[in-house]
């Protein structure tokens, strides 16, 4: 019997870029323009399906503001909850990318998975955080606790690197290693130094580790940072590399394609990097050089 599951990728630009708006209203806004894709996804059969980086907000880590704290809540919580009944509606797995509060003063860059029929089964939290010009993540998150988990869903067992991490192959690998069979990244990317890497690193992370990757990018300008244009292009590819679907730079889409999971036993007889490991000779990859 095959393994065949349909994935999807929400790519969705921010539709309020006024500073003076209350937090509360900009997340109420972002959630409510995601909710029609997400019906739409599933009811064209969507059954795996994952949003962008702190999907119901701007990304907001141009700033040092405080205030963006209160957009902050716990996971699961109730975004995690909403979401989690259309899941149950439409039979549908999914990835809840959120900005978690885990109690005063400390909050993680955070996905929730929610099963198909709305369990929660739990979360993975960002580990890497760059703390750069236009990126001052460490002002907002702590680097995740939680390790590398992966999650075994109605259809597929699942992973999820977040944005940044996507530039450590340690975690990818990790991520294989603990069985997933399809990686997702949401992220908050956009053009510039890095935009050649955006269709290098997670297609090679693929091949290294025979899984299935699903890249997520959001859309538009954001005011008042306006720290560049997010590029979109969201795509599937396969465990050789090869793309799957891929979005549009700049439109509000879903991005669809069927995954063929038998390929990942195929491709791992072939391509024996599992096998042909080395881990008695890694010893010096987990010493804090100077």
């Amino acid at each position: 019997m095959t393994r065949k599951v349909t994935g999807g990728l929400i790519q969705c630009r921010n539709p309020i870029n006024d500073e003076g708006v209350p937090v509360e209203d900009i997340q109420s806004a972002m959630l409510e323009k995601h909710l029609p894709l997400i019906e739409e996804a599933g009811k064209n059969g969507v059954q795996i399906l994952c949003l962008q980086e702190i999907f119901n907000g701007p990304y907001f880590c141009p700033s040092q503001d405080k205030r963006w704290y209160a957009a902050a809540e716990p996971v699961p919580g109730p975004t995690v909850h909403r979401l989690a009944e259309l899941a149950k509606k439409h039979q549908m797995v999914m990835v809840i990318p959120v900005y978690e509060r885990e109690m005063a003063g400390v909050y993680y860059n955070t996905a929730a998975v929610v099963d198909a029929d709305g369990t929660y089964l739990g979360k993975y939290r960002k580990q890497h955080i760059p703390q750069t010009n236009g990126f001052w993540e460490k002002f907002f998150f702590k680097p995740g606790n939680l390790g590398y988990p992966t999650f075994e869903t109605r259809y597929a067992r699942i992973g999820v690197y977040i944005c940044y991490d996507r530039h450590f192959p340690e975690g990818a690998r990790l991520l294989g290693l603990n069985g997933a069979e399809i990686v997702f990244n949401p992220s908050a990317t956009v053009a510039g130094l890095s935009e050649y890497l955006w269709k290098l690193e997670q297609p090679a992370h693929a091949v290294a580790n025979g899984y299935f990757m699903g890249a997520i990018n959001r859309v538009g300008t954001e005011a008042p940072w306006n720290i560049g244009e997010f590029y979109g292009q969201s795509y599937f590819c396969d465990p050789r590399g090869q793309f799957l679907a891929e979005g549009s730079r700049d439109g509000d889409e879903i991005i669809a394609a069927e995954l063929d999971l038998d390929m990942i036993e195929e491709v791992r007889q072939t391509w024996q990097f599992f096998r042909d490991r080395r881990p008695d000779t890694y010893e010096d990859m987990v010493k804090q050089l100077p």
